[in-house]
């Protein structure tokens, strides 16, 4: 059949691929253009493979967000220049709203994820990849996305929680890591690791028991250390960012019978 040059044009306005490749891949699928997509996407496969050891450490964040359930991506490029582009972040809006569809935890990339970032790498001809995705259904969830795109932070909370505190404790989430504060390790003291807090404890035993005290004393030294660590090191134990002055932990904060249950911090290059 013949193939005119607007059906072309338009195949090269879709995929980024050369006219007479497009031209070729449309001959090939009869002038069926979702065909002609995957006749390139397969002539083009090699070339996606050679581009997969590049190192991508640029990329963006991606949050999807509706009543009960909250989800967000990584989406990896070579650079920033690519991780700007319209198509690019449409394509990370597409694949955590897709997440957003999956089951509550870690998300595996599905079929229709893999081939929104295969259509990214032949479009914009870099290592385009996938990296974490994670999905929190609960009564509240909050969400935050700083405005570079490339930090951000949702959690999951059960109570009456007003929109401004979620969105400040996600940005508290987003905020704590060295040197303001330890990126918290759990919501609370029961969530936090039990070998973490073992090997922190054996540490201050070793360091009270040095001082020479007696022993009554170094108990006492003991168990106000590690309350310390735990306050430090755990979301409802930090000192809210947004009030620093009043030196007072999010737990204060927070409605009566109102707690976050679950947490998830992503940053590019972290």
């Amino acid at each position: 059949m013949a193939i005119s040059a607007k059906d072309v044009m338009t195949l090269r306005k879709r995929t980024g691929v050369g006219m007479m490749q497009c031209k070729a891949a449309l001959t090939e699928a009869s002038g069926d253009f979702d065909a002609a997509v995957e006749v390139l996407r397969e002539k083009l496969k090699g070339d996606m493979e050679e581009r997969s050891g590049r190192e991508a450490s640029e990329g963006v964040i991606a949050i999807s967000k509706e009543p009960g359930s909250v989800a967000m991506i990584e989406l990896f490029s070579e650079t920033d220049f690519a991780a700007r582009n319209d198509s690019f972040l449409a394509a990370a809006q597409k694949i955590a709203d897709l997440a957003r569809l999956q089951l509550a935890g870690e998300i595996t990339a599905t079929g229709e994820m893999s081939q929104l970032v295969d259509d990214l790498r032949i479009t914009i001809k870099e290592n385009i990849s996938l990296g974490r995705a994670v999905k929190f259904e609960c009564a509240v969830v909050g969400s935050y996305l700083h405005h570079n795109n490339k930090a951000a932070a949702i959690i999951a909370c059960e109570g009456d929680l007003p929109d401004d505190m979620l969105t400040g404790i996600c940005q508290h989430v987003t905020a704590a890591v060295p040197p303001l504060m330890p990126a918290p390790l759990a919501v609370d003291e029961a969530a936090l690791p039990a070998d973490a807090v073992e090997q922190q404890k054996s540490t201050f035993v070793e360091e009270a028991r040095a001082s020479g005290k007696p022993d009554e004393i170094i108990e006492k030294m003991i168990t106000g250390k590690l309350r310390k660590w735990v306050n430090e090191n755990t979301l409802l134990g930090q000192t809210y960012i947004r009030e620093l002055d009043a030196k007072k932990p999010i737990r204060h904060y927070l409605p009566k019978g109102a707690t976050v249950t679950q947490f998830a911090r992503f940053a590019l290059g972290a």
